[in-house]
């Protein structure tokens, strides 16, 4: 429910596709997932370089093995280093990047962690931190975002 004078919440699935066109990846799977604070994002040959005297950061993102995958490095200027606690409860150092983000015909600007979840089901897991600008979450729902873009 909504409160007067606020924003009707949009309702969410547990699982959405979703568009993340600065890194040219579209209907990507994701896990709406509220038990992490932050977001993720599936990448490796993650690194810090030098690039015309601006530290950049450099990935890849998805595996070889997935359909959407395209062996290229993105580059970041803007990027911060973190303290992540993972969902085995250990804290790790990832890097974070702010890029765009589509759902329900929206942009979004959000935060990514970048990290390995090559071992788990979605490549991309959206948390808390994004889900509070205004989603409820019904775990009965998959692809609500998705089929309205069909």
């Amino acid at each position: 429910m909504s409160e007067p004078g606020k924003k009707p919440q949009k309702i969410i699935g547990r699982i959405d596709k979703i568009d993340l066109p600065q890194l040219k990846l579209y209907n990507l799977d994701a896990k709406i997932d509220t038990g992490a604070y932050g977001s993720a994002l599936h990448a490796h040959h993650i690194e810090v370089i030098e690039q015309e005297g601006v530290e950049t950061l450099r990935f890849k993102v998805l595996d070889p093995t997935h359909p959407e995958y395209e062996d290229q490095f993105f580059y970041f200027q803007e990027f911060t280093d973190k303290k992540v606690k993972s969902s085995f409860g250990v804290t790790e150092h990832r890097y974070a990047i702010r890029t765009s983000l589509l759902l329900f015909g929206k942009r979004y600007q959000t935060e990514f962690s970048l990290t390995d979840r090559k071992d788990m089901r979605y490549p991309l897991l959206l948390g808390r931190k994004f889900l509070s600008r205004g989603f409820l979450v019904d775990v009965r729902i998959i692809n609500a975002s998705y089929e309205l873009k069909k």
